[in-house]
């Protein structure tokens, strides 16, 4: 499980930062990117936070909140560890009895967008977006719009988005989904340029979790638009920071190990004593780029 780069100590933002991707029979396209990680955000307490608790005692009373708060923990409990069927029991009966809530809508929003439930999750997650101003759950929104075809929304959401000044987990990740929804509308060229513009295809020494998912949207990507080369690099870069990444290792062995040139062609390359090309000296590692 791994650890968000900012992280608040509440367990309701389960999601922590958005991971997208979900297992998903969608329209218009098939999923390019990771399948999504639940428990990558805040680990689950035993007790909820006490805002999060406020809220419940506002929606519902100082008599059934205590009720509601525990079951808000289960669901949530249950959310982490991917057993959204459970989560969506206990959370439908939450939304229904704590409409006001805005923890138990955003909880029954991302459970919903987990199961595929597209215009059900939009409308809680619209519910608890509109008790703040956190835009952390755009990304989400964007890819339920996407399956159901809304490209004008998509848009709109990227753009407000972008305005918003989001952490960099939740930029990247509405600017994978922008991408695939111009994938999905045959404009590879322009998703490319989205993600590789902004540095996505940057090669790191420790990348973290959404540099993978960069270099994994670009590699699928890539391949799409016929440029294997670049897709068997990215996969390769995946593979060797995180090798059970989704379906990377699988897809990068589907397009063939990359061509080494040969030990003779590189020795003739550098004079004994002299720099190579890439200004290193023979024997010499270049430095990596």
């Amino acid at each position: 499980m791994s650890s968000r780069p900012e992280r608040r100590d509440e367990v309701w933002e389960f999601e922590g930062v958005v991971q997208g991707g979900v297992r998903r029979a969608a329209r218009p396209g098939p999923p390019s990117r990771p399948p999504p990680r639940p428990g990558a955000g805040a680990p689950v307490e035993e007790a909820l936070p006490g805002e999060v608790v406020d809220e419940l005692v506002a929606a519902v009373g100082k008599a059934r909140a205590p009720r509601l708060a525990e079951r808000l923990a289960a669901a949530a409990r249950a959310y982490e560890r991917d057993r959204y069927t459970d989560a969506l029991r206990m959370t439908r009966v939450l939304v229904r009895e704590a409409p006001d809530a805005p923890g138990a809508r955003e909880l029954h929003g991302l459970v919903c967008y987990r199961l595929g439930r597209w215009r059900e999750a939009v409308t809680h997650l619209e519910a608890a977006r509109a008790a703040g101003d956190d835009p952390s759950q755009i990304p989400v929104l964007m890819d339920c719009h996407r399956a159901m075809g809304h490209r004008r929304v998509v848009a709109a959401l990227w753009e407000e988005l972008r305005a918003s000044s989001p952490p960099p987990d939740v930029l990247v990740e509405g600017r994978l989904v922008r991408a695939e929804d111009l994938a999905d509308r045959g404009q590879i060229d322009e998703a490319i340029a989205l993600v590789a513009g902004a540095g996505g295809a940057r090669n790191l020494r420790h990348p973290g979790d959404r540099h993978l998912r960069q270099w994994y949207v670009l590699a699928d990507l890539y391949e799409r638009a016929g440029d294997v080369p670049r897709a068997r690099d990215l996969f390769a870069r995946v593979v060797a920071a995180d090798p059970e990444l989704a379906d990377a290792a699988l897809r990068l062995g589907m397009l063939g190990q990359p061509r080494r040139a040969p030990r003779s062609r590189a020795r003739r390359a550098v004079a004994p004593g002299g720099r190579g090309p890439s200004g290193s000296r023979a024997g010499e590692r270049a430095p990596r780029r």
